[in-house]
């Protein structure tokens, strides 16, 4: 039996490519707005929310301003407000949102800042590889297209370019940029897979669910969107980020990797990893001591204590190169990206007409398996061996 929440996603990606049906009369959508002091913009954000969205859930984070007052009298009858009488940070608000979605059933959980930085008109983008069964998170890169956005200042370009490699080693999606685009789209099924309760709690929220996606197997694909820019307020600290961001990656580095490549499942990358390790260890400590007692005692090294040292390290640091370069090559969601990528699935604008056809190169249409299959690693669904035509959504509203 599939997990709750697995079979209605796959009879509603099976039915997707019936001619004439949309994925998005089959899936059910709900937008989660983390507010902390966003009176100013919130209003515009949700009125610019397009009407497929079946619900909008805004966690005001104990605002000091009219926040929550604004909030609670939005005439949108999709809107739900949820408040905290304490601030927990983007990250708690995210998991109070969260969990709001999946106790109402919605199908699929999209996060906006509520700011006015993210293009509503991008949902249909944002959304689209998981419509398709090519990924369960899905998140925006902002340099995609055009490279630096030039209303992005450089010093976020700068930190952005910096945490983008340093994610990339701690998480293990070596294909995904820009992690702190907080414009991402989750499975429900996916979302019930983590432990929520673990979560970063505060502006680490985006790199701490790339780590645990990592550990449970999870496609990740990024797709291009916009930056926009205005007179929004950044409460991000560039100082407290240079300070406790590198500590915070390389724990969850060896927490991803020893609970995935160790605790859930034992391979070749662990044992490359693990053995190249303790070569690479030994000959440097050997090394070490050889040096020293050679040099207290007035002597050269040996040849032979030369190579003793020299050889386990090459081996090592040979066997660790190997681990990740496996990894990398096995990053959950690379291809599905790459085939999303060189698509004619448009990635902006209003696109296609319902019922119009488009062709994925490589046959990649993930899900299109038959009805009762268990999913592949937990996935929607499994890729087809042939060029399959996919439905197109209708478009925005």
């Amino acid at each position: 039996m599939l997990p709750d929440g697995y079979g209605r996603l796959r009879r509603a990606i099976v039915a997707s490519h019936d001619p004439g049906v949309s994925m998005r009369e089959n899936l059910s959508y709900c937008v989660i707005l983390p507010a902390f002091n966003e009176a100013r913009h919130l209003a515009a954000v949700v009125d610019r929310i397009p009407a497929w969205i079946d619900g909008i859930v805004i966690v005001d984070d104990a605002s000091s301003d009219d926040t929550l007052r604004l909030s609670q009298g939005l005439a949108d009858t999709r809107v739900r407000v949820l408040h905290h009488e304490k601030n927990l940070g983007v990250g708690g608000a995210m998991v109070t949102g969260f969990r709001a979605a999946l106790d109402a059933g919605y199908d699929v959980a999209i996060k906006m800042d509520a700011d006015g930085q993210m293009d509503a008109g991008e949902l249909a983008t944002l959304v689209r590889p998981i419509e398709l069964g090519m990924a369960e998170y899905v998140k925006g890169n902002r340099f995609r297209q055009t490279g630096r956005p030039p209303s992005m200042p450089r010093s976020r370009w700068f930190g952005n370019v910096a945490l983008s490699f340093l994610t990339k080693v701690a998480s293990g999606y070596w294909h995904v940029f820009d992690p702190q685009c907080g414009f991402v789209a989750i499975t429900a099924p996916t979302l019930r897979r983590l432990k929520l309760g673990g979560i970063a709690r505060d502006y680490f929220f985006e790199n701490d669910m790339l780590i645990r996606l990592n550990v449970i197997d999870a496609r990740v694909v990024d797709v291009a969107t916009a930056a926009l820019y205005g007179e929004e307020t950044s409460y991000v600290r560039i100082g407290r980020v240079i300070w406790s961001f590198p500590r915070r990656l390389a724990r969850g580095f060896m927490w991803r990797f020893v609970k995935r490549h160790i605790v859930n499942d034992f391979g070749l990358i662990a044992l490359l990893a693990v053995l190249g390790a303790i070569l690479l260890v030994f000959g440097f400590a050997f090394g070490i001591a050889e040096w020293v007692l050679a040099a207290s005692a007035g002597r050269t090294a040996t040849t032979g204590s030369v190579m003793i040292a020299v050889l386990p390290m090459i081996l090592g640091f040979q066997m660790l190169l190997q681990a990740l370069s496996i990894e990398v090559q096995s990053s959950p969601g690379a291809k599905e990206t790459r085939d999303l990528s060189h698509s004619t699935i448009p990635f902006c604008g209003a696109g296609p007409s319902r019922g119009e056809r488009v062709m994925i190169p490589d046959g990649e249409v993930a899900g299109r398996a038959s009805p009762g299959a268990a999913p592949d690693r937990g996935h929607l669904g499994a890729a087809a061996d042939e060029r399959l035509p996919v439905d197109v959504a209708p478009p925005n509203p």
